[in-house]
């Protein structure tokens, strides 16, 4: 297929990544994002397996272990901070709760978009609001720039992505798994270590401290619940919520509340989109808008590094865009499926709701972290990071 123009619309990591390997192809991309600029925010992510080949494809392997957070592990602690569990950094490149890589959402989003400097367009504070496909390519209309035709568009946008809709309607599912969380930055003390630590409190609720390399912490507060429409209020009314909900839930949850307080927060039901396709005509769905395998997978985004090295091939060396998405979604349909399969259980059995639960599952937490019960460990901490063999695109790639 000739080197042509693409939409992507999704500036955050896979959008970008997606730009990188097209432009080294030769084609024109251009990116556009709801946000007024590129988003620094986000919190810890972890980088696995085939995604980590991806990085080094890139050339950005060193620079992306250079901003680690410094998270040492992971620890479950109960009401009083007592230590019931401890699980170190992995030492691979695939396993462990906290991953070889963990970089903050928003430092990983710069160093990839950084790659597509002077030669992609980025175009912030707008969207899509129609796409109209012909034989010769794709009409975008935009909330505020003028219409612009597109070879191609991508959509990376996130699990409720609107843009969907517009071609796919209703057909994308959005699973609901029983759980919303929040994140949020908050100041660090002279007691906070660095460990990513875990507090389960009854009710099915859980606080988390996550240390970064910027001298903050990132917080969470996460709890099980039916579907209550919570992603769809307003910041103040969801603050109103998490209040009500950790307000006597212990350890440094009143901490955690009162700098919610100054703060802006990121708050979402936790689910996975399954979708039957993830192409229309001369339309893809990338990384989140396509498979979200939600945080509990830990794969969302090396989901997304390999997805877009993936589509960005496949559109360098087929024949047209509709073989280009087809052999994308033969690809990597294996190994989203892999990664949607979520350990039993979860998100329930990390988060009991008695307090007998809360006992037992620091007991098996704290027998998993022994040598004597080290490799059921690892399997419960390892995702299927590493099991999709990445085609070789390197000569559709000539200046990568």
């Amino acid at each position: 297929m000739r080197a042509g123009s693409i939409l992507i619309s999704g500036a955050s990591i896979a959008g970008p990544s997606l730009a990188y390997w097209l432009n080294a192809a030769g084609w024109r991309t251009t990116v556009v994002e709801r946000a007024g600029r590129l988003r620094a925010e986000g919190q810890n992510i972890d980088v696995r397996g085939a995604a980590r080949e991806v990085l080094r494809r890139m050339g950005i392997e060193d620079e992306v272990l250079a901003a680690n957070t410094g998270e040492r592990g992971t620890r479950f602690v109960d009401e009083k901070g007592r230590v019931r569990a401890a699980f170190p950094a992995s030492g691979n490149e695939t396993g462990g709760a906290t991953a070889e890589v963990e970089i903050l959402r928003g430092e990983l989003s710069r160093i990839v978009a950084g790659l597509t400097e002077g030669q992609t367009e980025y175009v912030f504070g707008d969207s899509i609001t129609a796409l109209r496909e012909d034989g010769d390519g794709v009409l975008v209309t935009f909330a505020e720039g003028p219409e612009r035709r597109f070879d191609v568009v991508a959509l990376a946008e996130g699990m409720r992505s609107r843009t969907r809709g517009m071609i796919f309607g209703d057909e994308p599912q959005i699973r609901f798994l029983g759980m919303y969380t929040s994140y949020f930055t908050i100041p660090r003390e002279a007691g906070d270590v660095d460990w990513w630590q875990w507090f389960g409190a009854v009710g099915g609720r859980n606080v988390g401290l996550r240390p970064d390399n910027t001298g903050t912490i990132r917080a969470t507060l996460s709890f099980l619940s039916g579907p209550r429409g919570y992603e769809d209020l307003g910041v103040d009314e969801q603050k109103q919520v998490l209040r009500r909900v950790f307000r006597d839930a212990g350890w440094q949850a009143p901490r955690v509340l009162a700098a919610m307080e100054d703060v802006p927060i990121y708050f979402e039901s936790i689910g996975q989109v399954r979708a039957p396709s993830w192409h229309r005509g001369r339309v893809a769905l990338l990384g989140d808008a396509a498979y979200c395998a939600s945080p509990i997978s830990g794969m969302g985004t090396s989901l997304a590094l390999v997805g877009a090295y993936i589509l960005g091939g496949e559109l360098t060396r087929a024949d047209s865009p509709e073989e280009a998405f087809a052999s994308y979604e033969r690809i990597m349909r294996p190994y989203v499926d892999q990664a949607q399969k979520l350990p039993p259980g979860a998100p329930r059995l990390a988060n009991p709701k008695s307090r007998l639960g809360l006992k037992v599952f620091h007991a098996a937490a704290a027998l998993a972290s022994t040598r004597v019960a080290g490799s059921v460990a690892a399997k419960l901490f390892t995702p299927p990071a590493d099991r999709i063999a990445l085609p070789d695109y390197g000569s559709h790639f000539p200046r990568s």
